[in-house]
C-alpha cells in the first residue's frame, strides 16, 4: 500500500519528510518520482494536476491539504471516492489568530496610525470606542468561524454570525439561509468572512451586499476581512466601494487570481491590508499526522471524519 503526496506551489520534500516520520509500514511517494499507480489507496494533495486522482485504481481516499476543496472539486474527472477536509487545531489557532489581528487593526485604528507614524505626527483618535461599542458579523459559522467567534466574545466584541444551515454558538447571534442574511449584515461594522467558494458563495461579496452593512457603527462605515476564498469577492466592486466610502477598510488574503498581479489596485490602496494567502498556513507537521491517524482509522474499518458533502462543495 502507498500514499502519493502531491502539492503544487508548495516544497514537496518537506511534506514527505514529515509523512514518512508518521507513516510507518506505509511507503510514501511523490508525484516527481516513478510510482505504481495500482498501489496507491490514499493520496494527500494540495491542487494537483488535474485527472491525477482519476488515474489512481484503487484510490480509496484523498485528503485535501489546505481549508478549501473548491480547486479539487474543480477536477471533473475527480473519482467516487471520500474527500477528506483538514480540520486540524493548528490551522484552526492560524485562522482565529489572523481573524482576531485584522479586526483589531480595524478596531484601533491601524491605518491612522500607520499613517502618523510615516509622517511623524503624534495624533491621538478621539473617541476611540470600546470593543462593546463594536459589531463583528462572521459570514461562515463553521469549525473555523466558531473558534474565531469565541476569541472575539473574549475580547468584548458584539458578535453574530450567518451560516446557510443554522448553526448556533452561545453568546453568538445567529442567522440562517438566504432569508436572514440582510439582518445580519445590516447589524455589522466588521465583516469576516470565512465561506468555502460554491456555486451559491462565488462572487457575492459584490456592491449589493456591501451596501447593506451597518451605517450607524462607531467606526465611521464598514469593513471587510475576507479569508475565505478570492472567488467570493467581486475585486473592482471592492476598490469602487473603497474608494467612495461604501466600505472605510478592508483586510483581504484571498484573491483570484492569485498571486495578486502586482498591476491591482489593491496593493497601493491606503485603505486595505493585503497579505498573500498566509492567514492559515498549512504546516506539515500537524496535518502530517492528522492524515495518518485518518488512515489508520480507516484501515482499522473506523469511518472517515470531516468527509466533503459533495452536494454542498464543503
Amino acid at each position: 500500500m502507498s500514499l502519493l503526496v502531491a502539492v503544487t506551489g508548495w516544497i514537496p520534500d518537506q511534506w514527505l519528510s514529515f509523512f514518512r516520520v508518521e507513516a510507518s509500514g506505509i511507503d510514501v511517494v511523490e508525484t516527481s518520482a516513478a510510482f505504481d499507480p495500482e498501489a496507491i489507496e490514499y493520496a494527500a494533495v494540495w491542487k494537483p494536476e488535474p485527472g491525477l486522482l482519476a488515474r489512481l485504481p484503487n484510490l480509496k481516499a484523498a485528503f485535501n491539504l489546505g481549508a478549501g476543496v473548491d480547486a479539487l472539486m474543480a477536477d471533473k474527472t475527480l473519482p467516487d471516492i471520500p474527500i477528506v477536509r483538514v480540520v486540524d487545531p493548528d490551522l484552526t489557532q492560524r485562522m482565529t489568530e489572523y481573524v482576531v489581528w485584522q479586526v483589531l487593526h480595524h478596531h484601533r485604528g491601524g491605518f491612522h496610525y500607520t499613517a502618523m507614524q510615516a509622517a511623524r505626527t503624534w495624533k491621538p483618535i478621539p473617541d476611540q470606542p470600546a470593543a462593546a461599542d463594536v459589531r463583528v458579523g462572521i459570514l461562515g459559522l463553521g469549525v473555523l468561524g466558531r473558534d474565531a467567534a469565541g476569541a472575539l466574545l473574549r475580547l468584548g466584541f458584539q458578535v453574530s454570525g450567518w451560516s446557510r444551515s443554522g448553526v448556533t454558538m452561545a453568546g453568538v447571534t445567529t442567522y440562517a439561509g438566504d432569508g436572514e442574511l440582510d439582518a445580519f449584515l445590516a447589524g455589522t461594522d466588521i465583516l469576516v468572512v470565512l465561506l468555502p467558494l460554491t456555486d451559491e458563495t462565488e462572487g457575492m461579496l459584490n456592491r449589493s451586499l456591501f451596501a447593506k452593512l451597518a451605517r450607524d457603527g462607531r467606526l465611521g462605515g464598514p469593513v471587510l476581512i475576507n479569508a475565505g476564498r478570492g472567488g467570493l469577492q467581486i475585486e473592482q466592486d471592492l476598490v469602487d466601494c473603497l474608494n467612495d466610502g461604501t466600505l472605510i477598510g478592508a483586510s483581504l488574503d484571498v484573491f483570484d487570481p492569485e498571486p495578486l498581479p502586482p498591476t491591482s489596485l489593491l496593493w497601493s490602496h491606503p485603505r486595505v491590508v493585503v497579505t498573500p494567502h498566509v492567514a492559515a498556513d498549512s504546516d506539515p507537521r500537524h496535518l502530517a499526522k492528522y492524515v495518518v491517524q485518518q488512515i489508520r482509522r480507516h484501515q482499522a474499518g473506523e469511518p472517515l471524519l470531516n468527509v466533503v458533502d459533495r452536494t454542498k462543495g464543503y
